[in-house]
């Protein structure tokens, strides 16, 4: 119901559209949890850490360990977390909240100069609406100007410019999206590669099945149809009766039409793109091979002895 407090692995996928926001994809996950609450099940604990290793598995998402900055960074389940899913720190960025509601005389400097713990990419501080705001129905808009201004007259982040690069929402926000386009600079020499490739492997089943000259005349596509299919039929045969002189030549010397791996998409968090599927090629090439290796046999046996 709407009042559950359960979780579970299936996402639900929001789009934001807006000249106000970077081009960026959230994972939004659930909070570490010790006890199970009204509904939860028992085993609620695991539940939300299977979901949360699972998705920060992935070696192209960036892990933000939000912790409170009024609570003690040492006992922070989410860094506890990302040293697991991340051991040299090279995807963790540490996301303190709640610094308007620290006590008296304290501040977060020491953590955002990356004194405390270090975290090779540092953190940053937001203040966030609190849940009076958002029952009051503040606006997102009239919060991030709230938070601007927490931090541009606060006594000591608005002292030094250091620190003020690293509070704040938008701040955030650049820093997430800069991360993302040296990513992408990164990868897109290998992604131009492996472009090339699949290029090059569809041309040549392309190519294997015989020349384009006149697929635009509908008068001549039944015809070069039914010469696939036959040569297709002829390379089928000649494999059961044993004819052919390997899997990949036809028995009049053609070659037979490739077989092709799947493609699956790649993990969730990651770039987009296609990654190869081997099984599904390796086992259909293997039944071939089966196929054409005992007929082989049996033309041996009938005709040559």
């Amino acid at each position: 119901g709407l009042n559950s407090k359960g979780v579970s692995p299936t996402p639900i996928h929001l789009k934001i559209y807006s000249p106000h926001v970077l081009s960026l994809t959230m994972v939004d996950l659930p909070g570490l949890t010790k006890v199970a609450v009204q509904d939860q099940p028992a085993d609620i604990e695991e539940q939300i850490y299977q979901i949360n290793a699972q998705y920060g598995s992935n070696p192209n998402a960036i892990l933000l360990a939000v912790t409170g900055a009024n609570t003690d960074l040492a006992s922070s389940d989410a860094l506890k977390l990302a040293r697991e899913l991340d051991p040299r720190g090279e995807r963790t960025i540490g996301v303190l909240t709640k610094l308007d509601l620290m006590d008296p005389g304290t501040d977060a400097s020491d953590i955002l100069h990356n004194r405390v713990i270090p975290l090779r990419r540092g953190y940053i501080a937001v203040v966030n609406r609190g849940q009076r705001d958002i029952d009051a129905d503040l606006s997102i808009r009239v919060g991030l100007r709230n938070e601007e201004r927490f931090f541009r007259t606060h006594p000591v982040y608005s002292q030094n410019r250091s620190i003020l690069g690293k509070c704040g929402t938008t701040n955030l926000a650049r820093n997430l999206n800069g991360i993302l386009i040296h990513h992408i600079r990164e990868c897109l020499p290998e992604l131009k590669i492996r472009i090339g490739n699949m290029m090059v492997d569809v041309q040549s089943e392309l190519d294997a099945l015989g020349s384009s000259e006149g697929r635009d005349d509908p008068n001549k596509l039944g015809g070069k149809l039914l010469g696939l299919l036959s040569k297709f039929s002829s390379n089928f045969a000649a494999m059961i009766d044993g004819r052919a002189s390997n899997t990949n030549q036809h028995h009049d010397g053609m070659p037979s039409l490739p077989v092709r791996g799947g493609y699956g998409a790649s993990p969730p968090g990651g770039l987009g793109g296609m990654s190869p599927n081997p099984n599904r090629g390796t086992a259909i090439g293997a039944a071939a091979d089966e196929l054409y290796g005992g007929a082989r046999i049996s033309h041996i046996f009938h005709e040559v002895f």
